[in-house]
């Protein structure tokens, strides 16, 4: 793909949402949490997680789904990562999410039903969240977020850890979700882009595609933040939003809208060479 912008030496702190900040420093809070998720938790779950994605998944390569794996690679090389596995599941569910031990492999899992939802500028924005979460290392207190919904059960003490940790680690989780869709945007360079994959995630499917209007779903996600004018309005929010793995699609369209119009969004973007269509003066960025 020509016309994007590499980012150069890109550090995550010159993207991470505040939001994703503040929890961060809270959850580290927690006494002996790293450690016990790196050196109890992480082996068996590592083995078992990676173990599973090579027996009932699709591994992605130049030679298995090259175009997809060619749209990770581009993903990385934008945000100045290393390449991690990829694996397709196939899945009635549309959902993504990474799995990544300190000192081993990470990998990505997108299911089959997201690919079907998405175009492929949505899904390499996909690809490029779940990336932020490598880039801004979130991998210990991800992988513990993942572990509690996906398979605490079929874990030794995940019951326990399930009950005692989810709130905090939901509230962390829905904060650093936010980081990763401006790591979505930094990829992506198309704001539209990961309007559309939010709006999609709230109704969307294969059949309706030719109905779907972004800018409607922008309204919508502003007139869902102007419920926060008042107290009860704002609690209802809360209410809704506990518990929950992501922050609703509205809010993060809306967080998206405000990021990419703002001038430390422009100025990210546009202070790198243009090293995918060398000799023009201008990238592929457009405004909403």
């Amino acid at each position: 793909m020509t016309g994007k912008t590499l980012l150069v030496g890109l550090r995550a702190d010159q993207f991470r949402h505040p939001l994703d900040l503040e929890a961060t420093r809270a959850l580290k809070q927690l006494p002996g949490l790293d450690v016990v998720v790196r050196m109890a938790l992480a082996p068996l779950a590592e083995r078992f997680f990676h173990l599973d994605h090579l027996a009932s998944s699709l591994q992605v390569s130049d030679r298995q789904l090259p175009d997809l794996h060619q749209s990770l690679v581009e993903a990385c090389q934008i945000l100045d990562l290393e390449v991690p596995q990829l694996y397709v599941r196939q899945n009635p569910v549309p959902n993504a999410y990474t799995f990544a031990m300190r000192g081993e492999q990470p990998f990505i899992v997108v299911h089959t039903a997201l690919l079907e939802l998405l175009t492929p500028a949505e899904t390499q924005a996909v690809i490029a969240h779940e990336l932020g979460h490598l880039k801004c290392e979130h991998s210990v207190y991800l992988t513990l977020a993942n572990l509690i919904t996906l398979a605490a059960g079929q874990l030794p003490m995940g019951e326990v850890l399930a009950q005692s940790l989810q709130n905090q680690l939901m509230e962390w989780v829905r904060c650093a979700e936010f980081t990763c869709d401006r790591a979505a945007l930094l990829v992506a360079q198309d704001p539209r882009t990961v309007a559309s994959l939010m709006m999609k995630l709230c109704g969307g499917s294969p059949s309706l595609v030719d109905q779907l209007n972004v800018d409607a779903f922008i309204d919508q996600a502003h007139a869902y933040d102007a419920i926060s004018a008042d107290a009860l309005g704002d609690a209802m929010k809360q209410v809704r939003t506990q518990g929950l793995t992501h922050p609703v699609p509205v809010l993060r369209a809306r967080e998206i809208d405000r990021w990419a119009s703002s001038q430390d969004y422009f100025a990210l973007v546009k202070s790198q060479p243009d090293r995918y269509n060398e000799g023009s003066s201008k990238g592929g960025w457009r405004n909403w």
